[in-house]
């Protein structure tokens, strides 16, 4: 399937580069929101308008796989609680304190995270190539969480709670997709994100009430909180898992991934023009560091496609 095709080209270049806007978008809405919305509920809302979206489409699939929902209820909870519960809740605690810059340019390490994985829960094989790609890479975002100064990677513990927010995100959203590779057969791709995002919002709740009574922190529901919840739930959650899938059936995995490297690049690009954030020297070393590792990690792997 070749790229210049006149038919598969465009449409998935277009699909997947809307898909990983709308997901830098989420970034630098969280952030744009921090001090107005709290961070649990702009999660939870998100939920639930992606689930009230995708619902309608999955009921049928969803009672046809009913069998194989009890069959495999524990690794459907798992990997439910590890990307909508955990994931973007956490980057929005994380950009609670952190520029979205910083944040973004952190979780763009995941990759390297999925290897860490794959190897330690499935013994997945690492090459020589792939474990400088990971020394690069953690050392691209202790750059940036450390602003370029070693005397500050103390940071990370003492105060530090937004980087610690989003590096326990990049943890949860690696371990994800690692274990999104043994997904179970019988679950098609509608009815699988119907099932996380249910089970998902459902673990959320708990600590959503929590935020709401205890912390004291209620959404209030004026025009802002209206239409970050709609860009979320709609554009960063619905229209991003459909595009991505198709995107993906186009144009296959392996080259579909690599548009992946493209969330960084919007977000910086966004949080520049519309929150005002200046990408200082630190944010470059972090970043040559982050994405040479990445491609150190990959290129190998890279096959063109022949032009005969």
């Amino acid at each position: 399937m070749s790229l210049s095709d006149s038919r598969i080209g465009p449409l998935a270049l277009a699909l997947l580069g809307a898909t990983t806007l709308f997901w830098g978008g989420n970034f630098v809405l969280g952030r744009a929101v921090s001090a107005d919305i709290p961070p649990i509920a702009l999660a939870w809302w998100r939920w639930i308008l992606a689930g009230a979206i995708i619902l309608p489409f999955a009921a049928r699939g969803l009672w046809q796989s009913r069998a194989d929902i009890r069959q495999h209820w524990r690794y459907l909870l798992a990997v439910s609680v590890l990307s909508v519960t955990c994931f973007n809740t956490f980057v929005y605690l994380g950009l609670q304190t952190l520029p979205a810059s910083n944040a973004v340019l952190v979780l763009s390490s995941a990759p390297m995270m999925i290897l860490a994985f794959s190897w330690l829960l499935f013994r997945e094989p690492v090459t020589a190539r792939q474990g400088l790609g990971m020394v690069l890479s953690l050392g691209g975002v202790l750059v940036i969480i450390a602003q370029g100064r070693p005397d500050q990677l103390g940071a990370v513990v003492d105060g530090g709670a937004g980087n610690l927010w989003i590096l326990v995100a990049v943890a949860s959203w690696s371990l994800y997709s690692v274990l999104l590779r043994r997904r179970p057969a019988g679950f098609n791709g509608t009815v699988f994100f119907a099932l996380t995002v249910v089970l998902g919002w459902l673990m959320l709740t708990p600590a959503f009430i929590w935020e709401h009574a205890v912390q004291g922190r209620v959404m209030v529901f004026n025009s802002t909180a209206l239409l970050s919840i709609g860009y979320v739930g709609i554009f960063a959650s619905v229209l991003a898992f459909l595009f991505w899938n198709r995107g993906v059936e186009l144009l296959g995995p392996n080259r579909a991934g690599y548009f992946i490297h493209l969330i960084p690049v919007w977000a910086l690009l966004l949080a520049t023009l519309l929150l005002g954030e200046r990408l200082l020297a630190f944010h470059w070393v972090g970043m040559v560091l982050i994405f040479s590792g990445i491609a150190l990690a990959t290129l190998r792997r890279v096959r063109v496609p022949g032009t005969a």
